[in-house]
């Protein structure tokens, strides 16, 4: 594992090797605090493209550093994938959710005022504070995604929201999803589609210039997506079938370019090329992506896919 830097207070380090089951790892940078146990590698890495473990402490400074933008602007770009999967699930008044990576609660709030009984963890604090005011009938809590702080068989429906893949481990974390799960019960892991047939994937590759070695660069990288992989992620963590899995179309919509930057600014994966270039050069990346989708309105429109799979807690 080689050391890519080290600081008095932390060390980042690169793995040699991948999985289709990181495929989306939004360009994530791995910074271990100093004396953090690092867990092992889950079964069937392959070779070819560097892997950053990122810890919960990392994943929530990375994804908290802008939580009001992400909450006013960008999370709402997923909201018909989060009614989607609301449809799909079917849940009953006073039955209970668990929404793992629940960011600033949207996803929350909308299952809160179906009368579901709403739980949400996520790494980063301000974005918690933000959740438990969008939905105070909610419980939310500060958690990594692989030590859940919930009793075996304790919802009726988990979802994860391109979520799984910051964990340290993905299986691992699916895992700890599956055991909070109800026996029987639905675990629904969302993530980015077919990058060939989004335009947001352009958008957030303009990133890649900028994040340099600390991004993933192999074909490989769109594996969940492609020939069963969401699937074989899904048993390798434990889950059973029927499995669902399908596409969610979306558009994402802003009423301006700047609002459009200032949404994706607020991503994690801004923070960590901001980190190793400056916030002014984030910008320009992405004013520079966005540009072929300004409207003659001035507002700003896009394709984006996300791919989903709903299992069972066996």
């Amino acid at each position: 594992m080689p050391i890519v830097r080290q600081g008095k207070n932390r060390v980042e380090y690169s793995f040699g090797i991948t999985s289709g089951y990181s495929s989306f790892a939004y360009s994530a940078f791995a910074v271990l605090k100093m004396g953090t146990p690092c867990r092992t590698w889950w079964t069937g890495a392959r070779a070819g493209v560097h892997w950053n473990i990122v810890t919960a402490q990392a994943n929530g400074r990375l994804w908290g550093w802008r939580a009001r933008d992400w909450a006013d602007v960008q999370e709402g770009q997923m909201s018909a994938a989060y009614r989607s999967i609301l449809a799909k699930l079917a849940l009953k008044p006073g039955q209970s959710l668990l929404d793992i990576g629940c960011g600033a609660g949207m996803f929350a709030s909308m299952a809160s005022e179906r009368g579901l009984l709403v739980s949400g963890i996520d790494a980063s604090d301000a974005l918690i504070a933000i959740a438990r005011k969008r939905a105070p009938g909610a419980h939310f809590r500060i958690s990594d995604l692989e030590d859940l702080p919930f009793p075996e068989g304790s919802f009726d429906a988990v979802t994860g929201f391109n979520a799984f893949q910051f964990a340290t481990n993905p299986v691992v974390a699916l895992s700890a999803a599956k055991r909070a799960a109800k026996r029987g019960s639905p675990v629904v892991v969302v993530i980015w589609g077919d990058q060939e047939s989004s335009d947001a994937a352009a958008v957030v590759a303009a990133l890649a210039p900028l994040l340099g070695a600390f991004r993933s660069t192999s074909p490989k990288a769109t594996a969940l997506t492609h020939g069963g992989g969401l699937r074989r992620f899904a048993e390798e963590a434990g889950l059973v079938g029927p499995f669902d899995v399908g596409d969610s179309d979306t558009e994402w919509r802003y009423p301006d370019l700047a609002t459009a930057v200032r949404g994706l600014n607020s991503a994690g994966s801004a923070r960590s090329a901001a980190d190793r270039t400056s916030e002014e050069a984030v910008t320009r990346a992405h004013e520079a992506a966005l540009r072929p989708y300004v409207k003659v309105d001035g507002t700003v429109r896009f394709s984006a896919v996300f791919r989903y799979i709903i299992a069972r807690a066996p």
